[in-house]
This record gives structure tokens, sequence and C-alpha cells, in this order.
């Protein structure tokens, strides 16, 4: 169908309620909005559901969810894995509880018992709710760090991980052979409960979680001596991580919380903020403000789902408070750990640590350091619990740590996705071992620069939103793959990686070899003295991303060795 027959569908069947037809009879003379929203079918991609809430196929909303969670089920069902389960998280947003219980009910409709948690939890939590319960998947409804109009539906595995090769694809080929809305399942919540269908899930599975994070403490000691001398600034962003960043600071001891009152409380609306986003400086606004008030030493900032982590630490030097990168913070805390288990004899044997493709190169000169394994795959958290997941059925190696540069990092094997939980619990624990020492979090950092080098990161995103976005990203991609550039103002590309082909191309010889990851649609320039550039499209937002990492004798020369390859790659695009 075209998009008008689409929308007509939509608008006089009787397979959609009267609200969703009063939304579209408001656009009925509005053909560009129509075919925005009926144009294509919201895509369920490699992690699921990602839109905006509306009516329409293009959109997230009650139709495209449980059409989606059909889809799943088709699958589930053909592995014969019905009777294991799924667990279902929601976040704060808009309609996440509602989307929640359409995606249990569907599944119910289908002979597959949903867990649904009885109040909005961590997407890292959903992770280790479904492992815990033998579940063969779980759903977590969240648009993660995107603006207030979104939402979202991700899909994991009984592994814990979300879905990857080759079964993220086998769902997506079910849910697009659905066809026909009036095949999609469901039944009322009563039928479901009565059946044993459907079952509320929370403070167990909330108990289990805190003390599997506490399994990660290294020197419990360092913190029930100093948690009364380290104050904590904290916001959840009006997300889902206030109660349990609160509980496990306090059952740890530390004594000095303080969370923004403006965004403690969950808030769909977002009111206080921009973006709620702890990668944007101004969603700190409100909590650097508490922070000087309270002299904080260290302010911590939770994304909605509480998978990532922002982090500000006083400069005892200035006083001022100081950002840190995903890669700064998951960098301290990976020097940490590879440092204090090193020195406490407890280090497991053929320790691995795991990170992505455009993470720090700083990762490879830590690592090497301490003698650990250094395994590097595809953007996105996912690859790194697969690695987790084939640690455990090789015996090849025990996993220590995995980050990536989007504010995420996971201590510990309790979940397979990133934890800011865990990570706030580790961080603390980093600044009392500091505090100890007479030293902030900056001087650890400046310390971890001095001994390995001035690694500094960024990113260069375009924004295309739209028909034609999408089309202009895919030209951009195709023309750097085709044609790539020989350098990057005075840097030559050393060797070019075409994920897509599963080419390393050596610039100099032309010899070509494996990329020894699986087939993506990523572009990576490896450039002299540890500098690179990498082109990926989002996979959840209009937008192309191009990462760039430089290492430099000092902080003043890494910032300019960034700014410089930043307006190269700016000429060449």
């Amino acid at each position: 169908m075209g998009f008008m027959e689409e929308f007509n569908f939509w608008l006089n069947d009787d397979y959609f309620d009267q609200e969703t037809k009063k939304e579209l009879s408001a656009i009925k003379d509005n053909p560009a909005e129509i075919e925005e929203r009926f144009y294509k079918e919201l895509e369920f991609g490699t992690g699921g559901l990602r839109g905006v809430i509306g009516a329409g196929t293009n959109r997230m909303n009650l139709y495209t969810v449980r059409k989606a969670t059909q889809g799943l089920a088709n699958y589930i069902v053909k592995q014969g894995a019905q009777a294991k389960g799924v667990a279902i998280a929601y976040d704060s947003r808009n309609m996440s509880p509602e989307f929640a219980d359409e995606a249990a009910l569907c599944l119910a409709a289908n002979g597959i018992k949903a867990y649904v948690f009885d109040a909005l939890r961590p997407t890292p939590e959903l992770s280790f709710a479904l492992r815990t319960l033998g579940c063969t998947a779980g759903i977590v409804v969240t648009a993660s760090h995107n603006p207030p109009e979104y939402n979202g539906y991700k899909v994991y595995w009984e592994d814990g991980a979300q879905v990857t090769p080759p079964r993220d694809q086998q769902i997506i080929e079910e849910v697009k052979n659905i066809r026909d809305y009036h095949t999609v399942k469901t039944m009322s919540k009563a039928d479901a409960q009565g059946k044993g269908l459907y079952q509320i899930i929370g403070r167990e599975i909330d108990d289990q979680y805190m003390v599997e994070l506490k399994k990660q403490i290294i020197h419990p000691d360092v913190i029930a001596e100093m948690a009364d001398d380290i104050k904590i600034v904290y916001t959840p962003l009006c997300g889902t991580g206030n109660v349990p960043v609160r509980r496990i600071l306090s059952e740890l001891g530390f004594r000095h919380v303080y969370v923004v009152p403006e965004q403690e409380n969950p808030d769909p609306k977002f009111t206080t903020l921009e973006y709620p986003n702890p990668e944007d400086p101004k969603a700190f606004t409100y909590a650097l403000r508490l922070a000087k008030e309270k002299d904080a030493d260290i302010v911590l900032a939770t994304d909605p789902d509480a998978d990532r982590l922002g982090v500000y630490a006083k400069d005892a030097a200035t006083g001022e408070y100081v950002p840190f990168t995903g890669n700064m913070s998951g960098m301290l805390i990976a020097e940490y750990i590879l440092r204090e288990r090193t020195a406490t004899g407890t280090m497991p044997s053929d320790p691995a640590l795991v990170t992505t493709i455009v993470t720090t190169n700083m990762a490879k000169a830590i690592t090497a350091a301490y003698q650990v394994k250094l395994i590097e795959v595809l953007t996105g958290f996912k690859y790194i619990g697969e690695q987790i997941k084939l640690f455990e059925q090789t015996g090849s190696n025990h996993y220590v740590f995995g980050l990536e540069e989007s504010y995420g990092c996971l201590a510990g094997t309790h979940a397979r996705d990133k934890d800011a939980v865990v990570a706030v619990m580790c961080l603390c624990e980093v600044a009392a071992f500091c505090k100890k020492q007479g030293k902030t979090l900056w001087d650890m950092m400046l310390d971890t620069y001095e001994k390995y080098g001035y690694y500094k990161e960024s990113q260069y995103t375009i924004t295309l939103k739209g028909i034609d976005g999408s089309r202009q990203i895919a030209e951009i991609m195709d023309r750097l793959r085709k044609n790539p550039p020989k350098a990057f103002g005075d840097l030559k590309v050393l060797k070019f990686r075409d994920y897509e082909t599963d080419q390393a191309i050596d610039m100099a010889t032309g010899a070509k070899t494996s990329t020894g990851l699986p087939k993506s649609n990523v572009l990576y320039f490896e450039l002299p003295d540890d500098a690179w550039c990498c082109a990926r499209p989002s996979g959840t937002e209009p937008k192309i991303k191009f990462y760039m990492g430089v290492k430099g004798s000092s902080m003043e020369d890494a910032q300019a060795r960034l700014a410089k390859l930043t307006e190269d790659l700016k000429a060449v695009l």
C-alpha cells in the first residue's frame, strides 16, 4: 500500500481505537505529515524499535509495539523456547508502562509468560532479571537519552545481551513477515493473569541485583574509612536511576549523597532538561549548582534508563568542576580495577578487557601495562556482552571490564549491557581510594595521562532527518567507501577498514586482509601517532557520526591535535 492507502486503513479500520483515529483525523489535510508518518514501517532494527510517539506506521504506538512483539513471539515459538518466558522492564517516558503491558499481553496471547516489573527499572536490571529468572528473552521499553517525544523497545536474548547476528536478523525477518495487523494477537490482562501468563516482579529481583553489584567492590575497608569524607551530588535526570543508585551508595556506607531535587522524580517531559543525556554539559546545570553549594567531590548523572553515566570531578587546584568523557571515566575505572586486582592477587586467570573500535586507544596502553588481553568489537555494547558469553562457552578468558566511548561500561557479569548503577558504585570507590591518598578523581586522571599519554577523543555529528536525510547519509557513506581519503590534512591514512565489505587495506602497499569482525556499515581510518577517525551512521537516530582520537604529549598538545583533525575531517567531507 502507498502511504495514503495506509493512512486511510488506519483511519477507517475497526482494528484501531478512536484516540488513534482522532489523532489522524487532525492531519487529514496535511499530506506532508501523513507521508512522514506512513511512508515506511518504523524499522525494527538490530536492537529493536525507536521513534517518535504517535499514530502511524512510522511511529511508536500500541500497534507498532504489538506488531513487533508478535514477530518476536513467532521467533520464540519457532525456537521452541516459549516455556521459559520473557522479562519486561520500562523507563519513565510517556507511554512506557502502556507499551510494556502491550508487549506482555501480546506474548501472553501467544502462550509465552511475561514477567513484568512493578514499576520503572534501569535497563541493566532487565538484563540481570532475565538471566536470574531463566527467561528466553527480555524487552525494555526505553528511548535511552533521546528527547522526550521519543520512545523505544530493545530486545535481549537469554544470555542477557541485546540480540546479535544472526539472531537479530532472524527476528527482524519475523517482524517484516507480519503484513496484516489483524493477525497480531493480544488478550486482556485479567485473562493473562488468570492463565498464569502475566507475573509481576519487583523487590526480590532488586535485592539479588544489589548483592551482585557489591561483589565488584575491591576495597570495602577503604570505603568504610572514607565514606564520611566523600560528598557526592547525583542526578537521575528524571529517570530510573534514583532508587537503585541511592540504595547501593547507602548500603555501602556513603553518608553524603545529595540528589538534585528538580530531577529526582520521574518526569516524562524532562521539564528541567533540554536533552536528558549525561553527555550534554547542559544536563548538569542543576547538579553543578548543587555541587558548588555542597562543596561536592564528584558530580554524577545517569541517563533515563540508567545505562550511561556522566561525571564531573573537582579540580583541587582551581576549585572548578571538570567534565569527564565516557572514555575518561571508563579508563579511570579500568586502571583502578586492573591495578588493584593485580596488587591484591584477585585478578582472574586469562583476564580480558573488551572495548569497541571507537573507544579510546588508551585502553591498549592500560591493558598492555597489566598484561590483560584487549578485545575490540563493533560499536554497541551488545557485542561486549556477546564476548562474555563466548568466554563462558569456551573458557578462553575471564572478563574483567568492558566499556564503550558513549558513557557506558560494565564491571562484573551480572548484566550483559552497560550498567550506570555499577559504574556509579565503582567510581565512588575510586573517589574514596583517591581521597585516602589526598587526591581527587581529577588528580588520578592527570596521573593516568602522565603514565600512558594524553589520549583525547571527540565526535563530529551530522543530523539529517526525514526521507531525504536517510538518502543523504547513505550518499556520504558511499562516497567515503568508494573514494576513501588518502589523508586528513597532514595525517596520511595508513590503513582503511571497511567493515561492510570486511576489508582492511594497507594504503601504502594495497594489501588487503579481513577486519576480523562481523559486517557492519562502518568505515575506519588508521592514522599516524595513534590518531584515527571512524564514520558510522547511527542505528537509532537520523545521524551520521564521525569518531576521532589522538595522542598528545600534553593536554594542550592533544587538544590542538584533535581540533586540527576535526577541521581536516570537515574539509574532506
